[in-house]
């Protein structure tokens, strides 16, 4: 009977210190394990809340280079033809700009024929303005079959003479709707033209709902006007989304410094991200913009300039 108590006591003795040891040695490794794992799947998270630092200046310069964006577009004496028709009213368009035009902007503009006009056209933050008038002018006078046959002639809308991007245009001679879609000044082939339809269908802007397609406010007709005069120097699909990207950005900059910093969230770079992607509606539309802003974690802060229709 000793011996059975003896061989009791040494098993219990036994087992508290196995389980002191147990206590000890892995309850510990538990818990670093555990911290581990919930540090790894935080950070597998692209949605993740968790603080997420950007620099926007860094991004600023990305989305709006000081050296802006090389238009790969000829404008020749287009400003000229447009002056003479009336599409433009020169005092009235020069009245827009208190501080004068420069040499550039001179050329386009009136075609001195004193000074070369087949220099670059390079759009900065300077000329945005400039540039997307004049541009918004050829769009609305170039004779396009897009005008013609596309969304704008839908009789459910009245008319074509009822959009910002026609009614709103003031600085003709006469009324904009006398010129839609009335001069020949570049001609496109059958194949240039269904280049631009299609890349024009997936180009939105983040002041509406619509596509290039359904140019009815001046950026999506001075984009449309780009489209074609890119298309008409042989530009690719991909470079004209490349184009349109850098500009938009510069005609609606917070849009795409927020797009930009969106992106960066999730681990892309903004000279990584494919332009068709960002103009998609799912991005650049009004709507897609608003829900994809939502989910951005470190919003920069407000910056001037941009996101207006009109004159």
């Amino acid at each position: 009977m000793i011996g059975f108590w003896q061989g009791t006591v040494t098993f219990l003795l036994a087992v508290i210190i196995l389980t002191q040891v147990f206590e000890i040695s892995i309850t510990p490794k538990i818990s670093v394990l555990n911290g581990n794992s919930s540090k790894q799947s935080n950070a597998s998270e692209p949605d993740s809340t968790a603080a997420f630092t950007v620099d926007t200046a860094v991004l600023t310069s990305q989305v709006l280079p000081e050296e802006g964006v090389i238009l790969p577009i000829t404008w020749g004496d287009l400003g000229k033809r447009m002056v003479a028709d009336g599409v433009i009213d020169e005092p009235k368009f020069r009245a827009l700009f208190e501080g004068g035009l420069t040499n550039t902007e001179e050329r386009m503009l009136s075609g001195n024929n004193d000074q070369p006009n087949d220099q670059p056209i390079v759009l900065t933050r300077q000329n945005s303005r400039y540039l997307l008038d004049l541009l918004w002018a050829f769009g609305l006078a170039n004779k396009n079959d897009i005008l013609e046959n596309g969304e704008m002639t839908d009789k459910q809308y009245g008319g074509a003479g009822n959009f910002a991007s026609t009614g709103g245009w003031s600085l003709a001679k006469g009324v904009g709707i006398d010129h839609y879609s009335q001069h020949a000044y570049v001609v496109l082939n059958d194949e240039q033209q269904a280049l631009v339809d299609k890349v024009s269908r997936g180009i939105f802007r983040p002041c509406c709902g619509n596509s290039t397609h359904f140019p009815d406010c001046n950026h999506g007709m001075a984009m449309l006007g780009l489209l074609e005069l890119m298309a008409k120097d042989g530009a690719s699909e991909q470079q004209m989304y490349d184009v349109a990207l850098k500009v938009s950005s510069f005609w609606f900059p917070q849009t795409y410094i927020d797009l930009a910093t969106y992106f960066k969230e999730r681990g892309q770079d903004w000279d990584q991200v494919d332009a068709k992607t960002v103009l998609s509606s799912a991005h650049s539309s009004a709507r897609g913009y608003q829900q994809t802003r939502q989910k951005i974690h470190s919003l920069p802060k407000p910056a001037q300039g941009g996101g207006g229709c009109g004159t």
